[in-house]
């Protein structure tokens, strides 16, 4: 999706984002500063990104690719905003009909009429035609 006659890329991003770049070929991936690195664009470049916490607001973290052309001048750029969205398995886990979010039963299970933690069931089978 990169303009025609780009030859290399940057990437900035805000703080509550990380990005990798994986080149093809190459088994090492690369960790993308906030900004100033340059990077060849070759087929089978991948760019990476990932929030690692919830975002406060909607689309409060950013990504922007700049495109540049062989002699190193600005081409274009694109961007792409992120929420992050927190994602919580909130169960009953002392088994007393309310499902509380910080329960202290949560993270451990004991067998048993008094006991506590989540009893879950998985379907793990694979639904193919």
């Amino acid at each position: 999706a990169a303009p025609a006659g780009t030859v290399s890329f940057s990437v900035k991003h805000t703080e509550g984002v990380s990005v990798e770049v994986v080149c093809r070929g190459q088994e090492k991936i690369e960790s993308a500063p906030g900004s100033g690195t340059r990077w060849p664009l070759e087929e089978g470049t991948v760019l990476r990104f990932s929030m690692n916490r919830a975002s406060t607001e909607v689309n409060d973290n950013k990504i922007t690719v700049s495109f540049y052309t062989e002699g190193g001048q600005p081409i274009n750029q694109a961007g792409v905003f992120l929420t992050g969205l927190g994602i919580s398995l909130d169960v009953d886990a002392d088994r007393d009909g309310v499902v509380e979010k910080n329960s202290p039963n949560k993270a451990s299970w004991t067998w048993g009429p008094e006991g506590h933690g989540a009893i879950l069931l998985v379907r793990c089978d694979k639904e193919s035609a």
